[in-house]
């Protein structure tokens, strides 16, 4: 079986954990697939490359070895281009196989990930025109002076084109590493890396991104209004027919108008959102799991562990003994 290649792009004023964060998170959900999906596991091959193919010495004097050059990128699945302390304008420029290198990856099929300041060799390369961007907001002003032809949304900390990722922060970048091992092992992997990498609760992948080509998807002004309504009314809704008839719809035409501007069921959103608050009151609160359960509007502890079980991968009590674990000790 083929492996998923996967390049990270090394320089000089690189911001390391940018590099060291990802490698670390795909080889926890390398491993536990290899564990427990061995019948459809795909070992990962990853290496680091930089401009001349020599070893790069961080700022910090660590010093990073590299298996080939930025000529080698076409031969990679998905390239992640780190962040950049500082001014990244000098790095871009004594870095010029990399901009050149990222768009023929990009013909050839990769998927790249940029990362706060290192989405510039992704502007530079040309493959942003026309499409949406984040980066690191300190630099947001400059970037759209550089770069008029990208569209920045600087109030994302996560954009999506087809296979062009940018991130804004080490915190998304977490999040779409954690997403794209759901690509390649299923959710139960990437929930077991998500646990043991992220110290807090965090909102699902989808809900924190800006994903070009579904606004008008999104153009549904009464479904957008009727999901407000849930996120904020989820513990009290007894009836999405009911629902539906707050909103002066049938609940047949409910149901298929929110299956088409959000790509999922009304009763599966309205899960979710229970589930997000139920993992808050699991993390912040002493409540029991009962009380939690029937807070968030879950009719019974059962029908909550059930659907935790399900979503999860585990019980809600031993989600709150390794949140609380890694939150609190």
């Amino acid at each position: 079986m083929e492996k998923i290649r996967i390049a990270l792009t090394l320089y000089e004023q690189l911001l390391i954990t940018s590099v060291t964060l990802p490698i670390e998170m795909l080889r926890a959900g390398e491993a536990y697939a290899k564990r427990h999906n061995k019948a459809h596991f795909q070992a990962l091959e990853i290496h680091c490359l930089s401009e001349s193919g020599s070893p790069v010495k961080a700022n910090i004097g660590m010093t990073m070895d590299v298996q080939s050059d930025f000529g080698a990128l076409e031969g990679y699945d998905y390239i992640i281009v780190p962040s950049i302390w500082r001014n990244p304008r000098p790095v871009v420029k004594r870095n010029p196989l990399l901009a050149k290198n990222i768009d023929s990856a990009r013909k050839q099929g990769a998927t790249i990930i940029g990362v706060g300041t290192g989405v510039c060799f992704l502007a530079e390369s040309g493959v942003l025109n026309g499409h949406s961007a984040t980066t690191h907001w300190h630099y947001a002003n400059q970037f759209m002076k550089s770069y008029p032809n990208v569209d920045l949304k600087p109030d994302y900390f996560i954009t999506q084109s087809d296979r062009l990722y940018t991130v804004a922060s080490l915190n998304a970048l977490a999040d779409v590493i954690v997403h794209l091992i759901g690509q390649f092992y299923g959710k139960d992997a990437a929930n077991h890396v998500q646990q043991n990498f992220s110290h807090e609760i965090r909102k699902p992948y989808e809900e924190q991104r800006y994903l070009e080509g579904a606004v008008d998807r999104y153009s549904d002004e009464q479904i957008a209004a009727i999901q407000f309504w849930l996120k904020n009314n989820a513990s009290s809704v007894e009836s999405l027919a009911a629902v539906a008839q707050q909103f002066n719809m049938s609940y047949r035409s409910f149901n298929r108008r929110f299956k088409m501007a959000t790509g999922k069921t009304a009763i599966a959103y309205l899960q979710e959102v229970r589930l997000q608050q139920a993992c808050e009151l699991l993390a912040s609160s002493n409540l029991s799991i009962q009380e939690i359960a029937l807070t968030v509007g879950f009719n019974s502890q059962s029908q909550l562990s059930r659907a935790f079980k399900e979503q999860m991968n585990q019980t809600p009590s031993s989600y709150r003994k390794i949140v609380r674990k890694k939150l609190f000790s």
